[in-house]
């Protein structure tokens, strides 16, 4: 037998046994690597990627699509490599799932380049170490909740409050202000979202500029898993290649955790406190750590993250929180009082926002900022009890302030201008302080509310 020959044989292995989406797998030796992806089933559909190795002969994988029609002594054939996914300029404006396939009924993605979806982090020497501050463009984050450039920021929303309005806004300013990439990674997400989501892009004329990443809701716990770790590698080329900046939003991280603990429990391993896997911490991590800056880009993430019960002591909220540096919460009250975005100011906050960061000045006004809405939202029971009439000459002076506060921090969106009318409004850093500031030294108190509302720079609250 020749040694060509040999190698086919080694290639060839057996399935043991099928337990849900665990499949065993007898290959001669020397057996598949760990990550190695396995294809089964009659036109090689079924995709199972090593997870371990139970012995000499016989290899564990998760399988990564339908078993259906999958048994005791199913031929197996080694790729002799990992799962991988096309990288480039190519992707642009295209949907993909977690093998690299294209999803949106357009030609699909051939040759050029591919890469391993299992990559290591850029190591700590080749990061960049200062702390830089992402301008996004939208008042209510810039001032309160700055984000950091190469960081991970939390946001937090119920349905209906305006995630993926925010979402989309940022990938809109993203393409624009900083001509960078956006990628969306939907985890779990239903496809009435997914699909709603590609059209309310397309219809904002920011699809071209985004990629978009999916591992559906029906789909096996193994793509689920694996679906972040493929957009990442996409984002890498991105960053490290074409040494751009990349805004990389995921919806919801909460689901990837979830993923990992069906994946755990099919494995039989002993569930963790809460019923968490085990190796919780390992794979966040694993994930979160690829999310970084270099000295020629950077990878900025906006995680939606879920918090179950409302728990924030429950184990998947407190690993997630471990590697945030921002959390951006959105309120239903605030929401239904028509202030958009529905950013909760007193809620939200950023660990960028300190003065050896953000400066002195920036440092001083959120702070006055926060303090002002606090004291409002004190002075609320005692209005709606007794009236404003009722309060001291400065509450009142603090009412007046935080309600205008309020106002100018609301701000017409570019992608949804086809719905209010309103023209979209890019507000940058130094105006948005300087509207804070005018309005928190009472120079607006002759104007009315409603002048300040849904607006960009504070000057045009003198036009209106």
């Amino acid at each position: 037998m020749t040694a060509a020959s040999e190698s086919k044989q080694s290639d060839r292995g057996s399935v043991v046994s099928v337990r849900g989406s665990i499949v065993d797998v007898h290959f001669p030796p020397p057996i598949p690597e760990l990550y190695s992806q396995l294809r089964a089933g009659d036109d090689e559909e079924i995709v199972i990627e090593v997870v371990s190795h139970v012995d000499g002969e016989t290899v564990r994988g998760i399988a990564l699509t339908s078993t259906a029609g999958l048994g005791r002594g199913s031929a197996v054939r080694d790729t002799d490599a990992p799962l991988q996914v096309p990288v480039g300029d190519r992707l642009l404006g295209r949907v993909f799932n977690v093998f690299g396939d294209t999803i949106d009924r357009q030609d699909p993605i051939t040759g050029g380049q591919w890469r391993s979806i299992h990559r290591q982090p850029v190591p700590l020497q080749e990061r960049s170490t200062s702390s830089e501050i992402l301008e996004t463009g939208i008042k209510a984050i810039d001032i309160l909740t700055p984000l950091e450039r190469g960081g991970k920021a939390g946001l937090f929303g119920g349905a209906g409050v305006g995630k993926t309005v925010l979402i989309t806004e940022m990938i809109n300013n993203m393409v624009t202000h900083h001509e960078g990439i956006s990628l969306f990674c939907g985890i779990g997400e239903r496809n009435r979202e997914a699909e709603e989501l590609y059209r309310d892009m397309e219809e904002a004329g920011v699809l071209q500029n985004t990629i978009l990443v999916f591992g559906q809701m029906n789909e096996p716990p193994g793509a689920r898993f694996r679906v972040p770790h493929a957009a990442l590698t996409m984002a890498e080329y991105f960053r490290d290649d074409a040494r751009q900046d990349v805004l990389l939003l995921m919806d919801n991280i909460f689901r990837f955790i979830q993923a990992g603990q069906e994946v755990s429990g099919l494995m039989g391993r002993l569930p963790s406190r809460v019923g968490y896997q085990p190796t919780l911490g390992t794979e966040l991590s694993e994930l979160q750590e690829r999310i970084s800056n270099t000295a020629t880009g950077a990878i900025t993430s906006v995680q939606a993250v879920y918090v179950p019960a409302d728990d924030f002591t429950d184990p998947a909220a407190v690993h997630t929180f471990g590697h945030l540096s921002a959390s951006i919460v959105l309120s239903r009250k605030r929401a239904s009082q028509g202030l958009y975005p529905a950013i909760d100011p007193l809620q939200s906050g950023s660990k960028m926002l300190s003065p050896t960061v953000v400066g002195d000045r920036h440092y001083q006004i959120a702070q006055a900022v926060r303090q002002t809405l606090a004291g409002y939202e004190d002075l609320k029971d005692i209005i709606a009890m007794l009236g404003i009439e009722e309060l001291s000459q400065s509450d009142r002076q603090t009412v007046y302030r935080a309600r205008r506060l309020e106002r100018f921090l609301t701000q017409p969106f570019f992608t949804t201008e086809q719905f209010t009318g309103k023209k979209g409004k890019l507000v940058d850093l130094d105006a948005a302080l300087d509207g804070c500031d005018r309005i928190l030294n009472d120079e607006f108190s002759d104007r009315s509310e409603r002048s300040l509302y849904m607006i960009g720079s504070i000057d045009e609250a003198k036009s209106k």
